[in-house]
């Protein structure tokens, strides 16, 4: 036991001086890098109070490497830019029309400065019922109906990755976030794992910089009563929020959410409480995603962000 205590202590103190000197670096210039922006959002993890979270307190890893943390701000006034856009499956059952209500309120519940945008996503693609606007009135009278028959939706992957590659990325709006309302059930490619299109979907959404949340909801057709189906549909949104920053809500099986207050009311709660954290990324041989994780010296807090962020290639020798 002493001696587990004693390597224990040692260890300890390595990581100890290994941030110290890290630190040293940046205050003296010396920390090099490309800067990378990642959205962040804040869970505490008793009572509903967030502690004062310093830039200081914010320790970022790029895979076992610790890297030098160069921006920490809240996602409020003047840097509260904020881009939702609400995606709707075409091949939701009927029963979703029963939530277009609680929809509605949630978009009236957004920030003036917000732009919301409403689009149904149909074999592929993204139809815009409203584009991004700050007329909220308008983002919510544009709500209708999913079409509500087996097939309309095809692969909601594909037709977020088609959003976001033709999402135009503008600075003074740093966050991009997505509202997915689907059953999550790819026709396309129809089950298993891995599936490749809502692995691009991640991909894409993580190099964008776009957070994804999701709302399970029934599909219309046999599908759409297919345990199988359902199985597979909803461990898709949860790779696909979870891997991109965002959550997952209701996992109950096949039958609809009774309300959708509850869980646009979380989201509306989440989106408050958003950071916009900076650092420097070590450059690889080739450009592609790397692995990120934010941890802090406070503990009482969760920091929930996209696990992957893409990093350019290092400039050639």
């Amino acid at each position: 036991m002493k001696t587990r205590h004693f390597l224990t202590g040692i260890s300890l103190a390595i990581a100890m001086l290994s941030i110290s000197r890290f630190t040293a670096a940046q205050q003296t210039g010396a920390a090099k890098g490309v800067p990378v922006q990642i959205v962040v959002s804040v869970e505490p993890k008793d009572g509903k109070q967030i502690p004062m979270i310093t830039q200081q307190s914010i320790l970022v890893y790029q895979g076992h490497d610790l890297r030098p943390v160069t921006g920490w701000v809240p996602a409020t006034g003047n840097r509260a830019g904020l881009a939702l856009a609400i995606l709707i499956d075409e091949g939701s059952a009927f029963s979703l029309s029963s939530q277009l209500n609680d929809i509605r309120a949630f978009i009236g519940e957004q920030a003036p400065t917000t732009l919301v945008a409403v689009g149904y996503m149909r074999n592929g693609t993204v139809s815009l019922a409203q584009n991004f606007t700050k007329d909220h009135t308008a983002a919510a009278k544009s709500l209708r109906p999913a079409l509500g028959y087996y097939g309309a939706g095809g692969s909601p992957y594909l037709s977020l990755s088609d959003f976001i590659k033709r999402w135009s990325s503008d600075p003074a709006i740093p966050r991009r976030e997505v509202l997915m309302i689907t059953p999550g059930i790819d026709t396309v490619y129809w089950g298993g794992y891995p599936n490749p299109y809502a692995d691009a979907a991640i991909h894409d959404a993580q190099c964008a910089g776009v957070v994804v949340y999701s709302i399970y909801t029934p599909g219309e057709g046999h599908f759409g009563h297919s345990y199988w189906r359902i199985y597979w549909g909803q461990n898709y949104l949860s790779d696909l929020s979870e891997e991109t920053g965002g959550e997952a809500y209701y996992f109950m099986g096949p039958q609809p959410p009774v309300a959708f207050a509850p869980y646009l009311d979380k989201m509306s709660h989440q989106l408050k409480n958003q950071f916009l954290l900076t650092f420097l990324a070590e450059p690889q041989k080739k450009a592609g995603a790397e692995p990120v994780e934010i941890s802090s010296e406070i503990h009482s807090v969760d920091f929930v962000h996209a696990d992957k962020v893409c990093v350019p290639a290092s400039p050639a020798q």
